[in-house]
């Protein structure tokens, strides 16, 4: 019996030994050829910790993905499953990949990550924006703090009594810590939830993300007066006191030094228009001694961070360079270190038994009726309807990384022993997992693009307004960046009708993706300041002047690019749009499909309820542009026709000059294969029409060719055009088939022929191009079909 345990022994007296000698560990092997195990050097097992986090974090990840759950949730579970809970269980498992020796390099390189993270927490709060939230926001925050702390103190006091060894700590500094737990709203999680439900820019989402701000700002003050309160527990009463002016006196020092340094800084990379890499190398410095700074002080390191990233100006190129720069670092690569360094540390089998259980639903549900309840009823003080105030208590329910640093830093500091650790890290799992299916349930408006809907066109609106003399043209212009093209600006002035009975109502709608990153926060906050881009019309007059019969309305959707279309379609149908005008970009590249703005265009070719245009600008039908000669290319079919009524639309002006050129191929069939006489009736009778509408002030031309496509190139490369209008599709195969067999394979987006004008022609082609579809309900299918294939 003793020869069989003597190994076990000597395992385990090897693995103590180095576990003490920890400056013996080197940072690099030699390699298995030399007789070196990489397991036992720092860099190589750091390397495959941090693969194996990643792996299981990004798997659990997708998995949840279905129930719209934030990332955090998937990095918490991860970090659980790692630790003691779960895979830790195993001896062996723990021995090798995550040996005691390597705990504190793996918690150092965890909090590079984690104070980085806060610096971009701070970079993403626009303190300006939050004083501009109003009062309804601030008392709604301040309810939502106060009651779950009130709940605290019973709280605390019951987990004192329960649990074994909880009350060897004060109890000021443990109700503190646990106010602060029940309390606290996890801001980039709430806004990654409102995203995902539509929400963001509703009224609900608008005030639950300026309450969550002031509720951000409150808890790290709060967390700030525990931390301090809990150093000097050990020591003397005053250290506290003077850990908190010493706290002061730094946030001073970055308000009236550091403040105004960085805004010299950020004016001057403005002014160059270009951002220095000596700044950007100062700043991340600046990050690191703040950081000291305030560990220095006796708070924690975490603060600096902070409050570094508040003092940095939100306007300019300046801040959205230094995002860009550390973020997918930070927030892919580091942060799920932080994660499973604090799931290393939570057992959940401390909770055991029935009263452990017992004691974890109270504490869920205290947090849940602490937070929802007084964001309730303040909410109904401020005459929110009661469905819109349980939805907002709901939604300041949510926890996550702010939640889990809270408890890390109280566990550090010895306030929370193991037991009240991983029940208060299940309450914040709990809370954070419940909050979207309860708000899609109790709150969230329905939406269904693929429902029935009215679906309208030009064509349409055209017979409408011919019979009744009377007709609001409902006009949606998608912009991506804070400027609208030129081109689109004088499309959309040249489609008003010049007559007194029409009205152009004109909604601009501005796209802005949302990524897992933190950057997108920050754009969230920059579009609440500052609006969505301002639109000029004619002279540098608003277009929403009341003599240009214009109504403009703005408005702004953050979706994830593959939900997008759905923002843009339930805007379409609510407002009964006639037309939706895209911008094009650059195609997407090949394994870059589902990441480039082509896959929103293209979900809106499918599921929009009206005629969309797709706007490629070049620069030269811009409003200032001398050259205002329309050129509409006819081929047949229902959006060649659409093309042509939105070409009359334009003749309509005194200053433009509309051309109608028209294809014929010779020797062949010019007929549509499928309803050859309708189609024909229908493409003759609508020339007929224009020519006689538009005879002197619109120029019809037919020509006959063996070779569109030379043709079409050189229309484009015409500089007597400023714009070229195409139809996207739906015209007889015989009549583009030299065409078809260069651009098949690209022609999804924007058809055949308005491809090889945006992408085929090079440098040459100077001319703006515009691609149309009327929204046909037969084709959609079909549509559908060509681009999950293409997907695929």
């Amino acid at each position: 019996m003793r020869i069989c345990t003597l190994p076990r022994k000597l395992k385990n007296h090897m693995h103590t030994k180095m576990a003490l000698n920890i400056t013996s560990v080197k940072t690099s092997s030699d390699g298995v050829w030399q007789g070196d195990n990489p397991f036992h050097y720092a860099f190589p097992l750091l390397i495959i910790q941090t693969t194996l986090i990643i792996f299981i974090s990004r798997l659990l990840a997708f998995f949840l993905k279905p129930l719209r759950q934030p990332k955090v949730i998937a990095e918490i579970l991860g970090g659980i499953l790692l630790g003691p809970s779960a895979l830790g269980k195993n001896h062996e498992f723990m021995l090798w990949v995550f040996p005691s020796w390597s705990t504190p390099i793996l918690d150092t390189v965890a909090s590079i990550g984690l104070l980085f993270f806060l610096f971009l927490v701070g970079l993403e709060l626009d303190l300006t924006s939050i004083r501009r939230s109003g009062k309804k926001a601030l008392v709604i925050a301040t309810a939502g703090i106060l009651l779950p702390f009130l709940f605290g103190i019973g709280i605390t006091f019951l987990l004192r009594k329960a649990i074994s060894g909880a009350d060897r700590v004060g109890y000021t500094q443990c109700f503190l810590f646990m106010g602060v737990s029940l309390s606290i709203t996890a801001f980039p999680v709430l806004a990654r939830i409102l995203a995902e439900l539509k929400l963001l820019t509703t009224p609900v989402g608008e005030t639950a993300m300026a309450a969550a701000a002031f509720n951000d700002i409150a808890a790290w003050v709060l967390l700030a007066l525990a931390v301090a309160l809990a150093s000097g527990s050990h020591q003397n009463p005053l250290s506290s006191l003077w850990v908190l002016i010493s706290g002061a006196g730094f946030v001073i020092f970055m308000v009236v030094v550091i403040r105004p340094t960085m805004n010299r800084v950020a004016s001057r990379c403005s002014n160059h228009g270009k951002v220095e890499e000596g700044y950007i190398c100062l700043t991340l410095a600046g990050v690191m001694l703040s950081g000291f700074m305030t560990d220095f002080i006796g708070i924690h390191s975490i603060f600096g961070a902070f409050v570094f990233g508040l003092m940095i100006p939100k306007n300019g190129e300046f801040s959205g360079r230094l995002i860009r720069r550390i973020e997918d670092f930070v927030c892919g690569l580091l942060l799920p270190l932080y994660f499973a360094s604090s799931g290393l540390k939570t057992d959940v089998n401390k909770i055991e038994g029935v009263k452990a259980w017992g004691l974890l639903a109270v504490v869920i549900t205290t947090a849940c009726t602490g937070k929802i309840l007084g964001t309730f009823l303040m909410g109904m003080a401020c005459m929110i309807p009661m469905r819109e105030s349980f939805a907002l208590g709901l939604l300041m329910n949510t926890k996550g990384l702010v939640e889990l640093i809270v408890l890390n830093i109280g566990k550090e500091k010895k306030v929370l022993n193991d037991e009240m650790f991983a029940i208060l890290v299940m309450m914040a799992l709990v809370t954070t997992f419940m909050t979207t299916p309860l708000v899609m349930a109790a709150y969230k408006p329905a939406r269904n693009i693929t429902a029935t809907v009215h679906h309208r066109s030009l064509s349409e609106s055209s017979s409408h307004h011919s019979q009744t003399l009377q007709f609001d043209l409902r006009v949606i212009a998608c912009v991506h960046g804070p400027q609208i093209s030129p081109s689109m600006t004088n499309l959309i002035n040249l489609i008003q009708s010049p007559n007194t009975y029409s009205t152009l109502k004109l909604y601009i709608l501005h796209l802005i993706e949302l990524t897992e990153m933190s950057s997108s926060i920050a754009m969230v906050h920059r579009v609440r300041k500052n609006g969505v881009p301002c639109f000029t019309g004619n002279k540098g007059s608003e277009v929403g002047s009341k003599s240009n019969k214009v109504k403009v309305r703005k408005s702004t959707a953050i979706s994830a690019l593959a939900t997008m279309h759905e923002d843009i379609c339930h805007v379409a149908e609510r407002k009964k749009a006639t037309i939706v005008i895209l911008p094009i970009h650059r195609p997407c590249q090949e394994g870059e499909t589902g990441h480039c703005w082509e896959v929103v265009n293209r979900s809106v070719l499918m599921h929009a309820p009206c005629t969309v245009a797709l706007m490629v600008d070049r620069g030269g039908f811009g409003v200032d542009c001398d050259r205002k000669r329309i050129c509409v290319v006819f081929v047949g079919g229902p959006d060649d026709r659409e093309a042509v009524e939105l070409g009359g639309r334009l003749a309509a002006q005194p200053d433009t000059k509309v051309s109608i050129i028209r294809f014929l191929m010779k020797g062949k069939d010019n007929r549509h294969p499928d309803d050859v006489d309708i189609e024909k009736e229908l493409d003759e009778r609508l020339l007929e029409e224009f020519r006689r509408r538009w005879d002197g002030e619109a120029k019809y031309v037919e020509k006959s060719t063996h070779n569109m496509m030379e043709e079409l190139l050189a229309i484009g490369k015409n500089e007597e055009f400023g714009l070229v209008i195409v139809g996207r599709g739906r015209f007889p195969a015989t009549m583009v088939a030299g065409i078809l067999e260069q651009e098949a394979e690209r022609s999804l987006e924007l058809g055949v022929i308005g491809n090889l004008l945006a992408f085929s022609g090079g440098q040459e082609i100077a001319s703006s191009v515009l691609v149309v579809q009327k929204h046909d309900q037969a084709k959609e299918d079909q549509e559908r079909t060509m681009f999950d294939q293409h997907l695929v």
